[in-house]
């Protein structure tokens, strides 16, 4: 199995299984000199977690354990190795729907390539995986962190349901989102969302929505034409997380229905630099920062596993109608937010790295 190696520069290897001992990753190519420790980590991996009245109700510790790499409370430069076990796992749940393919997952693509699949919750296409990609990107944002560079994600739209952020600045927006059940910094949507979510519970059913991550003070030239873009590598970066099924940038999609003289961003000039009017290119021309805000935006699906009957087919080919039991996310969305932030902080410490703007030793 290839493609579980993230990066150029900075490599992310992730590891595990949803009902395995332990999910986990490698990072290789971290400066030497950077403060961590494992409550730097343990920060982001609490965002995610499972737990709460709207989310899964496994309750894992995700405690972050380092096994390499750090030294006196300061990178190494060597490989840093982070475990994390998996302590609540149950997996009796999934035992009479092992020799089903469960729709929305990827339990029959699995089984089509290796002859074989992990029936336990998903193995290593469960979401569980993304606990390796939030403890990489919580290294990631201390570099950023450096260089004076901010990510804040948010719950932008859950079920239809929007909010609009603008005249928020970015620590308004994270304060506000923290304190929402569902990650959204509007209390009237936020209220609305967890009302929309509630209907589906009941519904045995599931909801999908849009995750929109804002950074902050990246500088004008970030990105390596032509394969390697900033634009391009975020959307493979982002579109690489489970139940993402699509990335826009700056406008996105609404692109299509503008004119070149709507979409086009203005030049001007601002505290004596070169600045833009408006940000529909969402702080990317050409593939390369412009130093205007980046903003990106991923559109999760519903989650795939519900109560509701569903149609599918047996490993022997046989019809059957499936209700899946165990614990579940009826909205992913509010959890999916520290996952989109740290594959964008991957994105951009790499290729900073790549252009040799970050040192090799952070002294």
């Amino acid at each position: 199995m290839v493609g579980n190696t993230f990066g150029y520069a900075f490599k992310l290897t992730s590891y595990g299984e949803s009902h395995g001992k332990a999910v986990g990753c490698i990072i290789d190519g971290c400066p030497s000199n950077l403060e961590l420790c494992e409550k730097d980590i343990q920060k982001e991996l609490d965002r995610r977690k499972p737990g709460g009245r709207l989310a899964s109700k496994r309750k894992e510790e995700d405690k972050a354990i380092i096994l390499s790499g750090v030294f006196n409370g300061r990178t190494l430069g060597t490989p840093i190795s982070i475990i994390v076990e998996n302590k609540d796992v149950d997996s009796k749940p999934y035992e009479h729907i092992k020799h089903v393919f469960r729709p929305g997952h990827a339990d029959y693509t699995y089984y089509a390539k290796y002859g074989m699949r992990d029936w336990r919750g998903g193995g290593r296409a469960s979401a569980r995986e993304t606990v390796a990609r939030v403890a990489a990107g919580a290294i990631a944002k201390k570099i950023l962190d450096k260089f004076g560079i901010k990510i804040v994600g948010y719950t932008k739209e859950i079920g239809g349901i929007s909010c609009d952020v603008s005249g928020l600045s970015v620590d308004e927006i994270y304060e506000k989102a923290e304190k929402s059940v569902v990650r959204c910094p509007d209390e009237e949507k936020s209220a609305l969302m967890e009302e929309k979510i509630l209907e589906v519970m009941k519904e045995k059913d599931s909801v999908g929505g849009i995750v929109e991550v804002i950074v902050k003070n990246v500088p004008a030239g970030i990105g390596e034409p032509v394969f390697l873009k900033l634009d391009a590598y975020l959307a493979f970066a982002i579109m690489g997380i489970p139940a993402v099924k699509g990335v826009e940038i700056g406008a996105g999609f609404k692109v299509a229905k503008m004119r070149g003289s709507e979409n086009n961003d203005p030049i001007v000039v601002g505290d004596n630099k070169i600045a833009f009017e408006t940000n529909n290119a969402g702080g990317v021309l050409g593939g390369i920062s412009n130093g205007d805000d980046i903003v990106v935006r991923a559109a999760i699906k519903p989650t795939p596993s519900i109560s509701k009957p569903q149609r599918t087919v047996s490993v022997d080919l046989k019809e059957e109608i499936i209700e899946i039991k165990g614990r579940h996310d009826p909205c992913i969305v509010p959890r999916a937010v520290p996952v989109v932030e740290a594959m964008v902080a991957l994105v951009i410490v790499d290729l900073m790295m790549l252009q040799g703007l970050i040192p090799k030793s952070l002294i």
